[in-house]
C-alpha cells in the first residue's frame, strides 16, 4: 500500500508540474495580425500599419493604449516596411498650444535588426511631419540634409530637413539612443517655427511607434508606457 500512494503522488505531483507549465499566458486585451489593424481606448489609436513592401508578418498587441507592443519578422531587405504606433490627436495650433508633452518607455531588441523609436508628428493638413527618433539601430538614417544639432525639448538632436515628395519632413536625431523620457512638443513646434519652416500649422496627430526596416526571424517590440498631454 504504501509503494502505491507513493507512486499515486508521484503521479499527482507530475501532473501538476505538467499543467504549470502548460498554462497559457495572460491574453492581450486586443491583438491583430492584418496590416491596417487598428484598435481605439481612451483617446488614442493604435496602428499596426504595415505600409512598405517586402514585409514579413506583424502582429500588434495591446493591454491598454499606453502598454503595448509588435512582434515583427520582415526580411533583412532595404526599405522601410512598417510603423505601427499609438496616435493621439491634438488640433491645436503652434501658437495656443499650452503645455504639450509626451512620455515613453520601451524594450527593444539592438542587433539583427533596422529600425528606429520615433514620434512622427503631423500638421493637420499633413504637409509637415517632425520626426522625433529617440532610438535607432542597423543600417537606418533620415531624409533629407543636416541643418544642425542643438538641444530642444528636452533633448540634443542632430536635425535634418527635406521633403519626401508628398511633405516636409523635419527629422530629429537624438545625438545619443534612449529608450524612456519626455519630450516638450510644443517647444520643438515652436523652434521649427522660429526657423520660418513652417507658420502657425496646426498640429495634428502624435503618433509613437517603431519605424522598421528589418527585424528576421522575429523580434518584439514593446511600449511599457506612452502618453500624451496637452
Amino acid at each position: 500500500m504504501k509503494i502505491a500512494v507513493r507512486i499515486l503522488t508521484a503521479v499527482v505531483v507530475a501532473a501538476a508540474s505538467l499543467m504549470t507549465v502548460a498554462a497559457p499566458a495572460e491574453a492581450a486585451v486586443w491583438s491583430s495580425t492584418d496590416r491596417w489593424g487598428t484598435w481605439t481606448s481612451n483617446g488614442y489609436t493604435l496602428y499596426n500599419n504595415v505600409w512598405g513592401s517586402g514585409y514579413g508578418p506583424q502582429t500588434i498587441w495591446a493591454n491598454s493604449a499606453s502598454n503595448w507592443g509588435v512582434w515583427a519578422n520582415h526580411p533583412n531587405t532595404g526599405g522601410i516596411k512598417s510603423y505601427p504606433n499609438a496616435t493621439k490627436y491634438i488640433g491645436k495650433k503652434v501658437s495656443a498650444l499650452g503645455t504639450t508633452t509626451s512620455s515613453f518607455n520601451v524594450t527593444v531588441p539592438t542587433s539583427g535588426v533596422a529600425f528606429t523609436t520615433a514620434y512622427d508628428i503631423w500638421s493637420s493638413d499633413h504637409a509637415h511631419e517632425i520626426m522625433l527618433w529617440m532610438n535607432k539601430y542597423g543600417a537606418v538614417g533620415p531624409l533629407g540634409t543636416l541643418q544642425t544639432t542643438t538641444s530642444v525639448g528636452g533633448h540634443t538632436w542632430a536635425i535634418h530637413r527635406g521633403s519626401n515628395g508628398s511633405n516636409q519632413v523635419y527629422s530629429f536625431v537624438r545625438t545619443i539612443n534612449t529608450s524612456s523620457g519626455t519630450v516638450d512638443i510644443r517647444a520643438i513646434a515652436q523652434w521649427i517655427r522660429a526657423q520660418g519652416w513652417f507658420g502657425d500649422v496646426t498640429i495634428g496627430d502624435v503618433q509613437l511607434g517603431y519605424e522598421i526596416t528589418s527585424s528576421a526571424g522575429g523580434k518584439d517590440f514593446v511600449t511599457n508606457s506612452f502618453s500624451v498631454t496637452g
